[in-house]
């Protein structure tokens, strides 16, 4: 079986790690089928089109290499992963709020209909996503800045029972 043809190169952008690229380029696969694509180009790589993407590197030195921009804290919030209801708690029991402190604090809103879609959220969602409303309303009520929620969400996301404080 051939490998993919590397057609062309329009953009390349560094990562956080040494050498290692985003290359936007155009392939065509072994099927024919031609298309666009953003490609994770690494030095030692030898399978696919990043034999011919590290030649195409070597044989334009001069074309320009776009910086690596870290993500943002909101970019990165919107990368990590969903939680279910389980994880989601057991999070916040790591980060020393109870499940009933999450109730309470429902408890004590005023009263209205959105006391009532955030009541609905915790008692019957099965999965949460790190910058859905209810998500960040919650740290909110807690007392925990965005970064704790943070800390706490990627701890439960690995599946950590030890307490963050």
């Amino acid at each position: 079986m051939a490998p993919p043809i590397l057609n062309s190169i329009s953009k390349v952008t560094a990562t956080a790690e040494p050498q290692v690229y985003v290359v936007r380029c155009n392939i065509t696969e072994v099927d024919g089928i031609t298309y666009d694509t953003d490609f994770c180009s690494r030095p030692d790589d030898p399978y696919g089109v990043n034999p011919q993407v590290r030649e195409w590197l070597a044989a334009n030195p001069d074309f320009p290499i776009d910086p690596y921009v870290p993500p943002t804290p909101e970019e990165q919030r919107e990368a990590m992963p969903s939680l279910s209801a389980a994880q989601y708690r057991q999070g916040l029991v790591g980060a020393g709020h109870s499940p009933q402190e999450v109730t309470d604090a429902i408890a004590a809103l005023p009263d209205g209909p959105e006391k009532e879609s955030i009541a609905i959220e915790w008692e019957y969602a099965t999965f949460f996503e790190r910058l859905q409303p209810f998500v960040i309303e919650v740290g909110e009520m807690l007392g925990m800045t965005p970064e704790e929620t943070d800390q706490m969400w990627m701890a439960a996301a690995s599946g950590s029972r030890k307490r963050l404080h």
